[in-house]
């Protein structure tokens, strides 16, 4: 690693002056960011102890707005470096991010544990309503306030001390999670040596495995991963039933190996650490501190949500489970139908049921024109333009970049794209920034990305993505809008820094244009022929949109039970995860034919970092408002209704953080969400249609 260049030549540091004020990634360096780091968190730690300081008295500029404008650099650095640790890692990066991850969990806990920064908020909050602040400005002081109170603000110096240990401790913990995981995922190839070993396999994910293969060196080879881009194809065609087992065993025991990258202990530490912290926060249990400030407000709210999903969705799966066991022993399959078999029976359920085939579907879904189906759909929304740009330097080749303009033609956002799975990119799917929208101190565009995991092409061919994978790229770029049209003054309040049970609903209200008949008519075009999808067929497709719902809510509802029962223990004492894990799964009647979508030793949603920590409810807490939300424009007669999408962008996408949930969900909807819609949308309840 270079160590000679000094502070003035780094570009963390200098001005980015490049196109857009982009990050400067075509000069950036792993010793760039261990030095910026220095320097940054010495700024902010300085600025901060300047605010604590102040001789003046306390008033919203010189405390709340300091705050706001404090730190600048740490975050600026910050933002690059993680974003990068995910999505084109290496070990340089991982060594600094094992080294960063405590020592910024520190820098927070110095900020929040900062009795005279506390007290200067505090005496704000208390007068709040005689300061003369208008609405977003109380609602930030509001969040200021709570956020120090829930990191320890007021409390005794020797809690505050334990309280910033356990952070640091659980910094370093979640960042070993992730990279155990990741590590195991690069480590793992299921080779397809023979040509039987191809059996079923349709001609894309043929092409795909034999470019993973040649890109790790086995020219000739074809080769299965565990992204789920390669994992779930192979496991719904592969005609392969031993492949199918010995594939989904590496994909079920990632963090589960026995080796060093094994994550039960780390796992089992930090729900016992997570469980100290609550209590010494003053809450009963760690799941009750972290939903007291969200939509649910607490872990009965959540339970019962998933409770009365739990039992016709398990309902629903036994009943998939039998037609699966049907076709398995009509086969001559003298088996019970295990985890590793569902996928690829289903398949065979679905062509026997719908007359839908994957590979007669896939070859109508290219990636490029998903890409631009979504951009259209934002357009007839929201009146917004997307330029593709080739001057913008960026961190991998295969990234690309577009201009957002608004309807009146003004630059709103910079916007990339990371498509294609990697070695160097951990798997799933996500939105993050590089830069958040603000307008503190002048107008402050944001840089938004999607990073996925599909699988490239071979040279020359077409990526082609399944009916998921299209809308898994929706669902993020639907995220994306919500961080690129945010349109508030302060970066505390901006994008999608929501409660984490309405931050899934901009997203997930977003995938539902893609299943109108409108857009895919447009987008659904064959890629050699670049005639449009069959109507028979699209008719065939959309009529399949809640075939094997049943499988696909237990798996996702039992890894949130098993979530929110992890984080309910009162003192999860030396707690073994998978045999509780198990516990749970029994006492849920979880069939023997599915497994959770993550298990407990690589849910990287709970344990790399806090973000959905007793929260992976809330994708089903925000499905209730999507298939609400979504309803209100079928009832209109007009997907892109221009008076629903105005109400969308100014109360949901554009104000960010600036109003509580559910006033922002009732100034859009006109009242609160309908929980029914949820399992209408699912197929779990009759439609006021009549329709299941």
């Amino acid at each position: 690693m270079d160590k000679d260049n000094s502070l003035a030549e780094n570009p963390l540091l200098a001005p980015w002056t490049g196109p857009f004020e982009a990050p400067p990634f075509d000069r950036l360096k792993p010793s760039h960011f261990e030095k910026a780091f220095e320097a940054a968190l010495a700024g902010a730690a300085a600025e901060a102890a300047a605010i604590a300081a102040n001789p003046e008295p306390p008033s919203f500029e010189n405390t709340i707005e300091a705050l706001e404008r404090s730190g600048h650099d740490l975050t600026r650095v910050a933002a690059v470096f993680f974003n990068l640790a995910s999505a084109d890692t290496n070990d340089e990066f991982e060594a600094i991010e094992r080294d960063m991850a405590p020592r910024l969990a520190r820098h927070r806990s110095e900020i929040y544990l900062n009795d005279a920064l506390f007290q200067r908020i505090a005496a704000l909050h208390a007068r709040r309503g005689e300061l003369g602040l208008d609405a977003e400005r109380l609602r930030v002081l509001d969040r200021y306030y709570t956020a120090f109170v829930r990191n320890g603000g007021g409390l005794p110096d020797a809690t505050k001390a334990r309280l910033a240990g356990i952070n640091e401790r659980l910094a370093t913990l979640g960042t070993k999670f992730g990279q155990n995981v990741l590590a195991d995922e690069k480590a793992y190839m299921l080779v397809l040596a023979a040509k039987d070993d191809l059996a079923g396999l349709p001609a894309s994910l043929v092409s795909a495995a034999a470019r993973t293969a040649a890109d790790r060196g086995l020219q000739g080879s074809h080769g299965i991963t565990l992204s789920r881009s390669s994992i779930e194809p192979f496991l719904q065609f592969s005609a392969r039933r031993d492949l199918r087992e010995k594939a989904f065993a590496a994909w079920a025991r990632r963090g589960e190996t026995g080796g060093v990258t094994d994550n039960r202990a780390i796992a089992s530490e930090m729900v016992k650490l997570r469980a100290e912290r609550a209590k010494l926060l003053g809450h009963e249990s760690f799941a009750h501190f972290r939903l007291a400030d969200t939509m649910a407000k607490t872990p009965q709210e959540a339970l019962g949500l998933l409770q009365s999903v739990w039992a016709p969705a398990l309902g629903q799966a036994l009943r998939e489970e039998e037609a699966l066991q049907a076709i398995a022993a009509g086969e001559g399959g003298n088996f019970k139908v295990a985890p590793w078999d569902w996928r690829y029976y289903a398949e065979k359920r679905r062509k026997a049921e719908f007359d839908l085939d994957e590979a007669e579907i896939k070859p109508y879904f290219q990636l490029d024109k998903m890409i631009e189906a979504a951009f259209f759909t934002a357009n007839r929304l929201f009146g917004l333009s997307f330029t593709e740009r080739k001057d913008v330097p960026l961190y991998h080749r295969d990234v690309r970049s577009w201009t957002v303009t608004g309807q009146d033609g003004r630059e709103i956002a910079l916007f990339i794209g990371d498509y294609f799975a990697r070695p160097s990119k951990r798997s799933g799917a996500w939105m993050s920034s590089f830069r958040e929208q603000r307008k503190l101190d002048g107008e402050v565009l944001p840089i938004v990305v999607n990073v996925l995991n599909f699988a490239k092409a071979a040279e020359g061919e077409t990526c082609l993505l399944s009916f998921d994978d299209a809308r898994t790229l929706f669902h993020e770029f639907g995220h994306a809008l919500h961080g690129m049209l945010s349109d508030v003054t302060y970066p505390l309040l901006s994008g999608t820094n929501v409660a984490r049970d309405f931050v899934e609903f901009p997203s997930q209200l977003y995938e539902h244009w893609l299943e109108q008949a409108e857009v895919l008519r447009r987008f659904a075009l064959h890629h050699e022929t670049s005639e449009p999808m069959p109507e028979a067929l699209l008719q065939r497709l959309l009529s399949a949109r809640q075939f094997n719902q049943g499988f696909a809510t237990v798996e996702y509802t039992a890894s949130a039970l098993v979530d929110l029962a992890l984080h309910l223990e009162p003192d999860a004492d030396a707690i073994d995860i998978v045999a509780f894990e198990g516990k749970q799964l029994e006492k849920l009647g979880m069939p023997g034919s599915i497994i959770m979508r993550h298990r407990t030793p690589h849910f990287q949603h709970i344990f790399s970092g806090d973000s959905y920590s007793a929260g992976y409810y809330s994708y089903l807490w925000s499905e209730i408002l999507d298939a609400d939300g979504f309803e209100a424009f079928e009832e209109s007669g007009d997907i892109f209704d221009p008076a629903l999408a105005r109400k969308l962008h100014d109360h949901v996408y554009a104000s960010g953080y600036s109003r509580d949930p559910e006033e922002a969900y009732k100034a859009f909807r006109g009242r609160m969400a309908k929980p029914d819609a949820l399992l209408r949308k699912r197929g779990l309840a009759e439609s006021p249609r009549g329709d299941a």
